[in-house]
């Protein structure tokens, strides 16, 4: 496989979501990378608990934006060949995939976790759903 080097498009996973993205900078032993798509969603819930609803903190997560950047370690990122979708259809594809995993089991926790996922949705999701990566 080739190097990762400063405009290499990547796969990186990033805070239980992963993206694809263009390398921006090399930094020691992370990349920082700039977001152009959504390949999974993240996780919603407490991460050091998962499946828990006692006595934890329920956390509703986002996914990073188009265009927003992470600092991410170089082992989370792989090179990535494929051509890269819109930020838009790739963010309603990974929210519609979370969706059916948590509806495949009817528990309390992936209740809640549907529920942050449809507040996300109302909130901000769906405005950007026809959202085009511009060149």
């Amino acid at each position: 496989m080739s190097e990762i080097t400063t405009g290499s498009l990547v796969k990186a996973h990033y805070r239980s979501g992963t993206y694809l993205g263009v390398v921006n900078e090399l930094r020691g032993e992370n990349y920082l990378v700039e977001v152009l798509a959504v390949q999974k969603h993240p996780l919603q819930g407490d991460l050091h608990n998962y499946g828990k609803l006692d006595d934890v903190f329920f956390h509703e997560r986002k996914a990073l934006a188009f265009h927003e950047k992470m600092n991410v370690k170089k082992a989370a990122v792989k090179k990535y060949e494929g051509e890269i979708p819109d930020y838009g259809k790739s963010l309603k594809e990974a929210v519609e995939e979370y969706m059916e995993k948590l509806a495949a089991e009817d528990i309390p926790f992936n209740k809640l976790a549907r529920q942050k996922l449809d507040s996300l949705e109302n909130t901000y999701y769906r405005k950007l759903y026809n959202q085009k990566n511009k060149s």
